[in-house]
Formats: C-alpha cells, sequence, structure tokens
C-alpha cells in the first residue's frame, strides 16, 4: 500500500505544469544565481593570515604545471614520430619485398 502511495507522489511530480508557473520557477532558479555572497559567505572567502604558511606558492605551482604540459607535448610527438618511423619502414619493406620478387 504504502508502494502505491510514493508511486502516486512520483506521478504527480511528473505531471506538466501550466506555462506561467514553469516561467515563475524558471525566473526564480535563474535570480539565484545573480545574488551576491552574504556576510557569511564573505568571511568563509576572505583570507585567513593563519591558513597563509599552508597555501601552496603560485608560481611554484603554474611552473610545475607548465613542465607537466611541456613534458606531455615532448612524449605525444615522440610516439607520433616512432609510429611515422615504423610506417615508413614497413613500406620500403613492402616495396623492396615486391621488386625482389618481382625481379625473380
Amino acid at each position: 500500500m504504502a508502494f502505491l502511495l510514493n508511486r502516486t507522489s512520483i506521478a504527480s511530480h511528473f505531471r506538466s505544469r501550466s506555462p506561467l508557473e514553469s516561467e515563475d520557477a524558471l525566473a526564480l532558479s535563474r535570480r539565484g544565481f545573480h545574488i551576491g555572497p552574504g556576510p557569511r559567505e564573505k568571511a568563509l572567502l576572505a583570507e585567513d593570515p593563519s591558513l597563509k604558511r599552508f597555501k601552496s606558492h603560485k608560481k611554484t605551482v603554474w611552473r610545475l604545471k607548465r613542465v607537466g604540459d611541456v613534458v606531455t607535448v615532448i612524449v605525444v610527438a615522440g610516439c607520433c614520430y616512432e609510429i611515422y618511423v615504423k610506417a615508413l619502414m614497413r613500406e620500403e619493406a613492402r616495396k623492396q619485398a615486391t621488386t625482389a620478387s618481382g625481379s625473380s
């Protein structure tokens, strides 16, 4: 019996609403994104001097990210070059095999 009650509440949730109600709900949800932070949020976002020593140095982190990006690009370029060389060698071997078999 409880299952049927839950089922009807789920069904009523999915029923279509009037366009006027949906526009109001949409306007309310949009308006929520443009409200500025309150005093509590501002206090939480404020910089805390006691935690300053635990924060990473931005320049060092940026430099480390840059080095990681450069190494990634170099490894990908090396892999592409290896694939190109293998394909080129295979093609040359195939050409030599066809010329050797054709001349025999």
